[in-house]
């Protein structure tokens, strides 16, 4: 008979298990492995406790070790992104697929580095960053931005994904069919603006896959969010419902919002009195569900009425509506915070005026509502409402709308304004936040803003500027930093706007731009930017891929704005009926979207293929990856709507994009006016206008393969296209 194992003593199993756990990674220890694996066994973290209530970090070479201190994950990380950065030379991109450079030899901190948060809260995202840039992503690209995130001390993240699942739960108990929930859902890349209130049913319905996929991809990303520190700034319910609740509560006081991006009525929202009983019972049961799946941190994103129309203007109306949506939140978690974006505050500020948004803001109590100041590079709603009437805020910059792929920005202006805000916009600023729509261009920007949140003062733009250079070329060159001082000064000078891009990007047409998005127009002459690129380019093979990928990022704004030049004289053609001379500049013209396309073709983040391979990996059969494809395809072109008044608002200048839906409809018009000038009409731009829409219609259905790793190397072909235009471009 085997005899009965003795128990250990208990004694050993705490000192086994203390042991086992003691050896295992710190969160900001796997940070470190990911971010910078060639260093991590010499880097040394050590959490310790702040005097002031202030984040900070401290840093210093110690036995041949880096030692970063600071009082919490976050803090550790924006300190390790400030060694990486002011030690190594080295960009961190908000994309997994862009390359780290690293030294190879770790620098030394000579001397100690300490170093405070200027301010407490550092916001980051917009709802329409989860359709213009994040709708397809899996876990791997979620790690890494959550990363990324923390290397630049952000604490706030907006964090909506997976929100259909719970809504999913919350309208099945009141009693609406499968059909019903998922068909008032809109498609994946539009749920931004079905979660704010503007359209229904758009690309719908959701499939029910999406929903299981979301649920679990959220789940992980509040997790990591909260290992490093951060406070997932959660939905809350401000009123959207399914226009189908109505059959199951008939006296319900729901009135449509009206039209939003010229759709028609089949998709308006619908919204649900505050003052309606029903209101409080969506919002314990939405809260309650979202808790027991992705827990909370207490701070609730809410955004009644934007860019639609409340039910009544009446500031009494309007401060009543905020106390229920504060009182519903409070009734389920008695310490909830309602986070309130604010660019309705600006977008339609001949209707909010500061009689209504006092009403509305101040019906909350003090400290619990944050208001975020969203497009603050341009209009500071803070300095029209009185620093909004006392209520904490949040000032943010935006930088780029739909994901357009323009340089644009304003860095000296930024730095004006946030040191005035600090100075004069009172002490319920309480940080500083960036509201972007999409990512991919101008990243100078986005680094500054959040270098700020930890600046002692006044930030010297030059210098910060030549610092810059050197991390993007990852080592000083003074040609390198003259490029960049120049490029700030001469191009960064102006806020980003509405509906951006490079004409070739645009629905072709003989002068000037048929429809108010893409707006290619720019404020300096494409001739110093050309000359920009040209110093960057006397720099050898620089192998840096933050490097590349600014030759890149240049190169496809100057031969974007070039192609204006390039119009305009087939124009000038056209009018004098020369067609010979018509014909050349027709294939000068195509000739450039071709070079264009070669370019953007090199680098990863560039690429039409992966934005629809992304999507398609999402499918779960041949059907769902056919939708998703379609969807991902139609938000970066048509948009939707039937007067299609969207149109190209996300446009994009990727590789595939560039070569084939762009060039095709310029090949269209071209072909068109040439055949009308040679038959001696006048070129019939209605006929053409449909016949545009026609071919947008059916690109959208079309199963094209685009490439979707990069190809060939940014250095050399920008080399060779800045000698093949330099005699042409002024």
């Amino acid at each position: 008979m085997t005899k009965p194992i003795k128990p250990l003593p208990y004694l050993f199993f705490i000192f086994f298990f203390t042991s086992l756990f003691s050896n295992a990674a710190t969160p900001i220890e796997d940070l470190a492995k990911r971010i910078a694996k060639p260093y991590a066994k010499n880097i040394i973290f050590e959490q310790i406790p702040g005097n002031n209530g202030k984040d900070f970090f401290g840093l210093e070479s110690k036995n041949g070790k880096l030692l970063v201190k600071g009082n919490s994950y976050n803090a550790m990380a924006y300190g390790l992104n400030h060694y990486l950065k002011y030690y190594c030379n080295t960009s961190i991109s908000w994309y997994k697929d862009d390359k780290i450079d690293l030294p190879k030899v770790m620098p030394v901190v000579a001397g100690k580095v300490n170093q405070e948060a200027r301010v407490k809260n550092r916001f980051f995202l917009n709802y329409c960053t989860f359709g213009y840039t994040m709708p397809w992503w899996g876990w791997k690209d979620w790690e890494h931005l959550i990363d990324w995130m923390a290397l630049n001390g952000i604490n706030m993240p907006l964090s909506i994904t997976g929100q259909e699942a719970i809504w999913y739960k919350v309208w099945t108990k009141m009693g609406l069919s499968d059909e019903q929930i998922r068909g008032y859902f809109t498609g994946p890349a539009f749920l931004p603006w079905h979660r704010m209130s503007n359209i229904d049913h758009w690309d719908g319905p959701l499939p029910k896959s999406w929903l299981e996929n979301q649920l679990a991809l959220q789940k992980k990303i509040v997790k990591r969010e909260r290992e490093l520190n951060m406070k997932p700034i959660l939905p809350a319910f401000a009123g959207h419902v399914p226009q189908a609740i109505k059959t199951k509560f008939p006296n319900a006081k729901i009135t449509d919002l009206g039209t939003w991006g010229g759709f028609s009525e089949e998709y308006y929202s619908h919204f649900l009195d505050p003052f309606d009983p029903l209101f409080k019972q969506i919002q314990t049961a939405f809260l309650e569900e979202q808790t027991k799946e992705f827990g909370t941190d207490h701070i609730y994103g809410a955004d009644p009425f934007n860019e639609v129309t409340p039910p009544s203007w009446e500031p009494k109306y309007l401060a009543s509506a905020a106390d229920v949506i504060y009182s519903s939140m409070k009734s389920v978690d008695p310490s909830a915070e309602w986070l309130q974006m604010t660019w309705v505050f600006y977008f339609m500020r001949k209707d909010w005026t500061n009689e209504r948004i006092k009403a509305f803001v101040r019906a909350v109590p003090q400290d619990k509502m944050t208001l975020l100041d969203y497009y603050a590079e341009s209009t500071e709603v803070w300095k029209l409402t009185e620093s909004y009437f006392n209520q904490p805020y949040i000032w943010c910059y935006l930088g780029n709308f739909g994901g357009n792929s323009m340089l644009v920005g304003n860095l000296q202006t930024v730095e004006d304004r946030m040191e005035n805000a600090f100075k004069n916009g009172g002490a319920n600023l309480t940080g500083i936040g960036s509201t972007l729509e999409g990512f991919d261009v101008n990243p100078i920007m986005y680094d500054y803003v959040f270098e700020k949140a930890w600046s002692t003062g006044k930030t010297d733009v030059s210098n910060w500027t030549n610092n810059w250079a050197n991390r993007r070329l990852g080592t000083v060159d003074a040609n390198t930093q003259a490029a960049w001082n120049e490029l700030v000064k001469e191009v960064y000078n102006k806020p980003s706007q509405l509906g951006q891009g490079i004409l070739v990007n645009a629905k072709p047409s003989l002068k000037g731009t048929v429809h108010w998005t893409p707006n290619p127009k720019f404020n300096y002459n494409n001739k110093t930017l050309f000359g920009i690129w040209q110093k960057m380019l006397a720099v050898p093979n620089a192998a840096h891929q933050s490097y590349s990928y600014d030759l890149v990022n240049i190169g496809r704004q100057v031969l974007g704005n070039h192609f204006i030049k390039l119009r305009d004289d087939f124009t000038a053609a056209y009018e004098k009926k020369d067609i010979a001379e018509m014909t050349r500049k027709k294939e000068e013209m195509l000739s450039l979207i071709d070079d264009l396309d070669k370019l953007l073709a090199t680098q990863p983040s560039m690429l039409l293929g992966k934005w629809i391979a992304d999507a398609r990996k999402l499918g779960k059969n041949a059907l769902e990856k056919d939708y998703y494809e379609k969807d991902a395809r139609m938000l970066i072109t048509v948009w939707g709507g039937k007067q299609r008044s969207l149109n190209d608002y996300g446009n994009r200048s990727w590789a595939g994009l560039t070569g084939d839906f762009y060039k095709k409809r310029w090949q269209m018009f071209l072909d068109d006016v040439l055949l009308s000038a040679k038959e001696g009409n006048k070129f019939d731009e209605k006929a053409f206008k449909l016949k545009t829409y026609a071919f947008e219609d059916k690109w959208l259905l079309e199963k094209q393969k685009y490439a979707d790793k990069p190809k060939g190397n940014s250095y050399q072909l920008s080399l060779e296209l800045m000698h093949k235009y330099a005699a042409s471009v002024n």
